[in-house]
């Protein structure tokens, strides 16, 4: 197929490369200039990347990026074409999808949502999971580039149901690494073991994917940018704007959003959200540790 893929950035550029590898005929768009992809056309804007493209996938930070590369000047929506498929697989507003939604069927263009759960790791193995809002022969257009690109495809439903998913999933993944951050700092400050903790923790109810995944970098200390703490805290922000709009309260990710606005402050907005952990022993005045 032919594809526009806008967005190379931590998610985007293995995605696309995944796209190459399974033998679509790629042109890139990247906000940034200089990131050019092997095996892919580099395109100036991302309209001249959409000319002549079957899809239009998005994957960029923002809904205010989602915005400008659709709609701003040179956007991708320049250069639709009758029955072009465009696909959104960043984390951004819902509301602002179905905006987004309307102008592009207006134009005889078709809209899917599908952000993805997984890490840069399974960005990079193609083993993602795509939680995707859309009409169901839109979706079934788009298989073999989800086969490409992930493991799994998720129907939630119609146009911005995606992205509503993604914000539940994030929600849960800050809170389940929020308990486990304080338990490890509140064991440590007690003095347990955090070596005789770990084979309890994965023998109990308390094991989670969420645990299993990030307690190895954590006890490692590596910090290394799997899912930046900047992105995590925008999602936090979608969310919470989201439960606004939809008057829902959500008290435990109100305090959680407090723990990730003081770890940018403290300039760990570019290291994976894990990082957040190192302000809970700052305060603690203590640091986890496990045997090597």
């Amino acid at each position: 197929m032919r594809v526009a893929f806008l967005g190379l950035g931590i998610m985007g550029r293995p995605m696309a490369a995944n796209l190459v590898k399974a033998g679509h005929e790629v042109t890139t768009w990247n906000r940034t200039p200089g990131k050019d992809l092997e095996g892919a056309r580099s395109a100036p804007t991302p309209a001249d990347a959409a000319r002549g493209a079957e899809v239009v996938w998005m994957c960029v930070s923002d809904t205010k990026a989602v915005e400008s590369v659709l709609f701003g000047p040179g956007g991708a929506e320049e250069a639709f074409a009758e029955g072009v498929i465009v696909v959104d697989s960043s984390t951004i507003s819902p509301s602002a999808t179905l905006r987004f939604a309307d102008r592009v069927k207006a134009r005889g263009a078709h809209y899917a949502d599908a952000p993805v759960t997984g890490s840069k790791i399974a960005a990079e193995s193609g083993s993602l999971i795509f939680m995707a809002g859309g009409e169901e022969p839109v979706l079934a257009t788009l298989a073999p580039l989800f086969q490409a690109m992930g493991k799994q495809v998720f129907h939630m439903g119609d146009t911005s149901k995606g992205q509503a998913t993604k914000l539940a999933m994030n929600l849960q993944i800050a809170l389940i690494y929020e308990g486990f951050a304080e338990a490890l700092t509140l064991a440590t400050k007690l003095g347990v073991d955090i070596n005789r903790l770990m084979p309890l923790v994965q023998a109990s109810m308390v094991r989670s994917g969420v645990v299993d995944y990030k307690a190895p970098f954590v006890l490692k200390r590596d910090f290394s940018p799997n899912f930046p703490l900047r992105l995590m805290l925008k999602d936090i922000h979608l969310t919470l704007e989201a439960a606004k709009e939809a008057r829902v309260r959500l008290p435990g990710l109100e305090a959680v959003e407090e723990v990730y606005d003081l770890a940018a402050e403290e300039g760990h907005q570019d290291l994976d959200y894990a990082a957040t952990l190192t302000l809970l022993e700052k305060w603690a005045g203590v640091e986890v540790k496990a045997a090597s």
